[in-house]
């Protein structure tokens, strides 16, 4: 013990306290001038020491000496000179401290008062030679948790030292030099992390392979114009200097795409993505689980980004924090109570130090948390896209495509915002830890009941939290429903139009709406709660502490009473930022949820039939006893006992009534359909055509191309091999015209022959064709027929679905398939005498016309002269000139340029008196502020003042408090009622433009352009603009009145002030130049990265067939950091004005308080100081929200400006026409009279159809017949006003209908349309969406149509499930639903637009038999490519090029030399005759 005692009295001199005896005990280790501190010190610097030479001895026989140093960046180099000077100043000081004791005759005890000074100068030369050291050498991991455990040292020095010099009233050299190893502490520290990042980098090549050469040879040209963020220097990224390029080029003209830096190689989506995937495979090796955590692989990610920016959160804490304890140092020496002779001075200049250190770190916090956000987002999008691509049927019920758009277009977005929240947690909690130790220090126990005030305020809100995340879920959940709705109504908006269905699906969006708005007001309203309840804790805690003074008798000061409220307005912020940390908390939550839900989703297993093939394979593709079923269930099996084996070249047909199963055979080889017993093999490269086209947006090249290198031979023989050629010859740019969407401008027949030549240049082994000539005229499917299939593909093995017996013969094997299994498998001749079904198969059209007289009747030579005729037509085609893309249909994308002012705030504002609700939010948040200064007034003129007892102080003080609370109260509701009122006007009036916008705006305009839109913007001005157009409005009175508080009290600073404003609003208009040109640029190319997931969801299975996944994907990676980029650029511009903004911040404050200092003590009023000190210190972070709020508002209201654009789309024509209504019963008797019709596209094209003149009679039959693309389809919309005439008129029953409204005239007429639409819903919805028919009517009608039986087997009837697309029903069946929906209408004109194209010979036959007799009375009018269709009708329409070149009756025009329609029926006979 004596032992012990003397040791001590030898190190300590006798005592642990400090010299000036206040600091005793184990509270005394936080002073920097007791002996019980510099124990601690010295210790912890002999632990960094020992455990540095352990770790260095055991690695000393891996490290080379050539290698250990590393001094490859200037950062490496400053920390090394910066902390080595700090070692070297440290030994000095110590050995002059030494000196000057011995010198005194003093001796070397006690030892702590050197020795500590030794140690540290030994720590810091120790921290300089590891910042030196290359990171791998000592292993990543000891760098890193080293240099930690060196910086939090390095914060606790200068905490300690800061209470050291508040403690003794003394700066030292000692404590300066304490103060300055903090930042070579963090020097070290970035040391680290960029160490091993540089170190990663080497190896990134290795580690992740690009998806293909071409993303590849993007990636490295890209490299040519990468951000200089990428390579930037410590003292650049730490100002964000490298910005400056770009800020200056926005200045000097409106930025565009090209003029926006590529991402960094480490922040591209490609390297996110693969990161996630390695770390998910780690999970699944280390655990050998089958469900790893998405969560922990996407923190194992990112978990070095999250550590550096937790770093630079507890910096910017720390400093914050000393705030007020140099206020109640700088009050203490304005009463002349200061301990030195210039302590004011080094207190100014202390003042704009720590606001400088917190601005630097708080702005690396958010840039890096925001960077992090972007890295989730891209690694999420490309997660969600390569999914779908993998996505089973079943699945994909489950999932719709409005739903997955929803996923990457809304749910990755919010979750990449929650990093910028995620450090506010943590740092929340911290600072209202140190702030009860400050107010311990000020008001003593009264801080217990500030502390009562927090918890109570906290688990107030933690009932309302569950709500939230309830309503939050319930929210996305009726977003996503109306999101599907729009979707569907969207793509399907020409069938809306033709049914005059537009205004009852625009209700049931409405509707939708309706309960998307009821959850909405329900999220927005906690909001609003947890906004008031947060707002107000402030006031409410300043009110119980104060009352507590009162009642425990602790004396107020000025001191101690403005350090209580410097330290409460400084934690106010974080604390009312408490709601948007929950808010997005619980979005992120609900979001993240929402996509691994879908990321666990099941897949397609078409690996294990797909198999690659090297060599000569006896059989391509073998089915053994195969069944197979779309929902993976046993018992509910689509296709059964399949058996089927084909030899190389071999061609086989399928065939088959409708429903039968003869696609989902393709699919089933194309692995789409699970397989539930026996077994499948394919072997080879399949190329696949899809009976419904998929046609991308796009040139028509790129469409054939589809990925592959550019062979001009062979791709000129795909276009002559698919009649293409022609064609192509009157597209106004040949094959570079751009198609829209879905192939809007081209003819079916165009867009089948695109998919044939896309499959044909890929040159593949197997061949699926889904019944491709079923869009096309009989002579292009015989030109199709013998150089496509018998010609090119003469080699290929080949399976085709199709309809028309007339190619049958020629194959060497035709499956006959019903009811899911294969009835027989014969030759053709074989099948036709042995198979009954077969042969009513072929049969089916023999009675319309005899071949013989047919033979007869239309010559060899008539054949050649129609042909001539053709083809003489087609080479005196009008020729249009090549010009530039501005004339392509499709268009870039609209979006405003520079700066529009107030305009987007005002359209905003503009809805549903949205400027008396801002106002009304406004004044209540104004007469808060100022309940807030009279507060603050009160308390420091009357602090003092021996009139006023403590107990009326404080009285008013908390009257004043209380009754400006009610006013935040009615701020938050006004804002939750103009956000709402607001949201329903904007989507009301966007809803009724885009269903009374013309076809022409929809044919133009990709689906993802609007579905952007209508989710991703939609969802921004619901939940965002609100909140932020009044935070940004409340920011920005109070910067302005903490501003004015500090001049009022000293004018002096206006000096400093107002060249401050001045500046700030220049820089604010300098910042948004560029800003609002990337938000721009960022909303179009989001809209991008939606159309190309919408285009991408369509077409998954033709993507699948022909193994492009990859290309796709890389594209989608590609669209995704086109997309980051501008949102990346234009954050961190954020953060550069931010920066720049709070150095002058800190100026203000600084110069403020050094008037303070130089003016005689005694000139201002303790209570002044401060009051003006607390606001001081609060300015700075006032005006960061308030710039903050105003660049995220003016970011946010780019959304309203998008939304605006789709506002004012030039409409259609009325809907009805009050004064020029037709009767009830129009038309009567259903003569159409076309008076030289002339019909064109857009008004820069050439005329679609060219004067057509002729009259269809009352009841008559009229079949319109031509070569694909002549314009039959076009004069079918301009019957339904689809196209406004440029010239004539159509007359019905004697009614001009230009005249009458839109819905008036389309309801009237019945249609069955080219392409069959089925909607999501029941078998009922579907036939009759008004619900004006009974199920007895809609049984009838299904009976009529070959429906009946395959409902009546359906479980629910006519409550059956239909699917988005009806892609549970067969092509031929949507199309007999389609029949069902005219036979229900009972129209007296009725339109067949090629309505039997996908059902067979038999079905056909028997439906034009109920057409006939159901339909005896009325005008038929059918545009037919099967030539049997119209041979019974009155009079046949022949239109070539858009010129009407015959009418008359379908015998006189068969006898007339050089006919048309004799030409088509010769080519269509003939096929039957070599048939036979």
């Amino acid at each position: 013990m004596d032992y012990l005692t003397r040791s001590m009295m030898a190190f300590c001199g006798g005592s642990f306290c400090s010299s000036y005896g206040k600091a005793c005990g184990l509270e005394g280790i936080l002073y920097s001038n007791t002996c019980v501190n510099h124990f601690l010190v010295i210790s912890i610097t002999v632990l960094l020491f020992f455990a540095f030479l352990m770790n260095f001895a055991r690695k000393s026989a891996m490290i080379s000496m050539q290698t250990l140093f590393q001094l490859s960046s200037p950062l490496k180099i400053s920390s090394i000179i910066f902390n080595g000077c700090l070692g070297f100043a440290y030994l000095g000081l110590g050995l002059w401290m030494l000196e000057e004791k011995l010198g005194r005759g003093d001796g070397f005890f006690p030892l702590h008062v050197w020795l500590v000074v030794f140690s540290q100068g030994f720590s810091w030369i120790l921290i300089s030679f590891v910042a030196s050291i290359r990171a791998k050498q000592l292993g990543e991991a000891f760098i890193k948790v080293w240099s930690g455990v060196a910086s939090v040292f390095a914060a606790f020095l200068c905490i300690s030292s800061v209470l050291g010099i508040l403690l003794a009233r003394v700066i030292s050299v000692r404590i300066v030099l304490d103060l300055l190893t903090l930042p070579g502490a963090i020097m070290l520290l970035l040391c680290a992390f960029k160490g091993s990042l540089e170190d990663y980098d080497t190896l990134a090549g290795s580690l992740y392979a690009p998806l293909s050469n071409d993303s590849y040879t993007k990636s490295n040209s890209s490299d040519m114009f990468v951000t200089p963020f990428s390579n930037a220097g410590f003292v650049s990224r730490i100002s964000f200097w490298w910005l400056n390029s770009l800020m200056k080029k926005g200045c000097e003209k409106p930025l565009d795409e090209k003029d926006i830096p590529h991402m960094g190689e480490m922040d591209r989506a490609e390297c996110r993505y693969f990161m996630f995937l390695e770390q998910l495979s780690r999970q699944l090796q280390s655990s050998h689980t089958t469900s790893p955590s998405f969560f922990r692989a996407i923190v194992s990610c990112h978990k070095k980004e999250i550590l550096v920016s937790g770093l630079f959160a507890l910096l910017k804490v720390l400093t914050l924090s000393a705030g007020p304890m140099l206020l109640n140092a700088f009050i203490k020496v304005s009463v002349g109570m200061g301990t030195f002779k210039y302590e004011g001075y080094v207190l100014a200049l202390g003042m704009f130090l720590v606001k400088f250190l917190e601005s630097l770190s708080q702005r690396q916090w958010h840039f890096r948390t925001r960077m992090l956000g972007l890295q989730i987002r891209s690694l999420l999008s490309a997660a969600v896209y390569q999914k779908q691509l993998r996505l089973s049927s079943l699945a994909k019920l489950i999932h719709s495509s409005g739903e997955i758009m929803n996923y990457v277009t809304v749910d990755a977005y919010r979750i990449g915002e929650f990093p910028v929240w995620f450090h506010q947690t943590w740092t929340t909690c911290l600072q209202l830890c140190i702030a009860l130790v400050i107010l311990y220090h000020a008001v003593g126990l009264a801080t217990i009941s500030s502390m009562v005030v927090i918890v109570l305020t906290v688990l107030c809100n933690a009932p309302v939290a569950k709500l939230q995340h309830k309503f939050q879920t319930r929210l996305m959940e009726a977003q996503d429903e109306r999101l599907k709705a729009m979707s569907e109504a969207l793509v399907n908006m020409k069938v809306l139009k033709l049914y005059a269905w537009e205004t009852h699906f625009k209700k049931v969006i409405e509707v939708l709406r309706e309960e998307e708005c009821k959850w909405l007001s329900a999220f927005q309203l906690q909001r609003a709660y947890n906004s008031f309840l947060f707002w107000s804790s402030p006031v409410v805690v300043s009110a119980a502490t104060f009352l507590t003074c009162y009642l425990m008798e602790i004396p107020l000061y000025p001191s101690n009473v403005f350090t209580f409220v410097a330290t409460l307005r400084l934690v106010q912020d974080p604390v009312r930022s408490i709601p948007d940390v929950i808010g997005a908390f619980i979005q992120a939550k609900v979001a993240f949820g929402r996509i691994v839900k879908f990321l666990d989703s099941e897949e397609l297993q078409s690996g294990n039939i797909r198999k690659s093939c090297s060599g000569n394979v006896e059989h391509p593709i073998v089915i053994k006893s195969a069944s197979f079923s779309w929902d993976g269930n046993p018992s509910k099996l689509t296709l059964r006992n399949i058996n089927l084996e084909l030899k190389p070249g071999e061609k086989i047909a399928i065939c088959g009534e409708v429903g039968s199963g003869k696609s989902t055979l393709l699919a089933a080889i194309l692995g789409e359909v699970p397989n539930t017993e026996g077994m499948i093999q394919v072997f080879g490269k399949i190329a696949y055509v899809s009976q419904n086209a998929w046609i991308q947006t796009g040139t028509v090249q790129e469409n054939i191309l589809f990925g592959s290198a550019m062979n001009k031979q062979k791709y000129q023989e795909a276009l002559e091999r698919c009649s293409l050629v022609k064609d192509l010859d009157v597209l106004p740019f040949g094959d570079l015209t751009v198609v829209g969407e879905r192939g809007v401008n081209l003819s079916g027949g165009q867009k089948q022959r695109v998919q044939l030549a896309r499959a044909l240049y890929q040159d593949a082994e197997i061949y699926l064709l889904d019944d491709p000539f079923s869009a096309v005229d009989a002579h292009t499917a015989t030109s199709l027929f013998n150089d496509y299939v018998t010609g090119a593909l003469s080699s290929k093995t080949v399976l085709l679905v199709t309809h028309q017996v007339d190619f049958l013969p020629a194959f060497d094997s035709i499956l006959l398939m019903s009811e899911g299994e294969v009835l027989r498998s014969a030759p053709y001749h074989e099948l036709m005498v042995s198979s009954k079904e077969f042969q009513d198969l072929v049969n089916a059209h023999k009675d319309t016309a005899d071949p013989e007289s047919l033979e007869k009747l239309v010559s060899h030579k008539t054949c050649m002269r129609a042909r001539e005729i053709h083809d003489t037509c087609i080479n005196n085609q009008q020729k249009i000139t090549k010009s530039s893309g501005e004339d392509q249909l499709i268009k870039k994308e609209e979006k405003e340029s520079g700066d529009t002012g107030l305009k987007p705030y005002l359209q905003y504002l503009n809805q549903n008196k949205g400027f008396l609700y801002s106002s009304l939010a406004a004044l209540s948040h104004i007469i808060f502020i100022s309940g807030q200064i009279s507060q603050n007034s009160w308390m420091a003129a009357n602090v003092q003042n021996p009139q006023v007892s403590t107990l009326r102080l404080i009285t008013v003080y908390l009257a004043i408090g209380c009754s400006t609370a009610i006013f935040l109260l009615s701020r938050s509701v006004f804002v939750v009622v103009l956000g709402l009122q607001s949201s329903k006007s904007l989507f009301s009036q966007l809803l009724n433009c885009l269903f009374r916008a013309p076809m022409s705006f929809f044919d133009s305009t990709p689906l993802g352009r609007i579905l952007s839109r209508v989710s991703s913007d939609l969802s921004i001005v619901d939940l965002d603009v609100p909140f932020s157009l009044i935070f940004s409005i409340s920011a920005t009175l109070n910067a302005y009145s903490n501003l004015g508080i500090l001049a009022f009290i000293t004018w002096q600073v206006l000096f400093v002030s107002i060249p401050m404003v001045y500046l700030t609003i220049r820089l604010q208009a300098y910042y948004l130049n560029s800003a609002k040109e990337l938000m721009r640029i960022n909303g179009t190319t989001k809209s991008l990265v939606a159309n190309h997931l919408s285009e991408s969801v369509s077409g998954a299975v033709t993507i699948r067939a022909f193994q492009e996944e990859d290309r796709f994907f890389a594209k989608n990676l590609e669209l995704i950091d086109s997309n980051a980029s501008p949102f990346f650029h234009n954050f961190a511009a954020s953060e550069w004005l931010i920066q720049r903004i709070e150095t002058m911040g800190a100026a203000v404050l600084s110069t403020s308080a050094l008037v303070m200092a130089l003016l005689p003590p005694g000139t201002f009023s303790s209570g002044l100081v401060g009051m003006a000190l607390s606001y001081g210190f609060s300015l700075n972070m006032s005006l960061v929200f308030s710039v903050e709020n105003q660049c995220t508002l003016a970011n946010y209201i780019i959304s309203v400006e998008r939304l605006n654009q789709y506002m004012h789309i030039s409409s259609e024509a009325p809907e009805i026409v009050g004064g020029n209504r037709p009767p009830p019963n129009w038309p009567v008797i259903g003569k159409v009279e076309l008076r030289d019709l002339k019909i064109r596209y857009r008004p820069d094209t050439p005329l679609v159809l060219q004067g057509i003149s002729c009259t269809f009679e009352g009841g008559h039959k009229i079949g319109i017949v031509g070569r694909t693309g002549s314009g039959k389809t076009t004069l079918i919309g301009a019957l339904f006003r689809l196209i406004e005439p440029s010239g004539g008129k159509i007359i019905i029953d004697g009614l001009n209908i230009a005249t009458i409204g839109l819905h008036d005239l389309r309801s009237r007429f019945g249609i069955i349309p080219q392409d069959p639409t089925l909607f999501h819903g029941s078998v009922r919805y579907n036939l009759d969406p008004l619900g004006q028919h009974s199920d007895l009517e809609i049984w009838e009608v299904l009976e009529k149509c070959q429906l009946r039986e395959v409902v009546q087997e359906k479980e629910q009837g006519l409550d059956s499930l239909v699917v988005e697309d009806g892609s549970n029903w067969s092509m031929g069946q949507r199309q007999l639903f389609c029949l069902g929906r005219a036979l229900l209408r009972k129209s007296r004109i009725l339109v067949l637009d090629e309505a039997t194209a996908s059902i067979d010979n038999t079905t056909d036959a028997i439906l034009q038999k109920t057409i006939r007799t159901e339909f005896i009375d009325c005008t038929v009018i059918t545009v037919a490519h099967r030539i049997p269709t119209v041979m019974d009708c009155t009079k046949v329409l022949g239109i070539s090029d858009g010129k009407l070149v015959e009418y008359d009756t379908p015998m006189k025009l068969m006898k007339t030399e050089g006919s048309l329609f004799g030409e088509l029926v010769k080519e269509y006979w003939s096929h039957t005759v070599n048939a036979d």
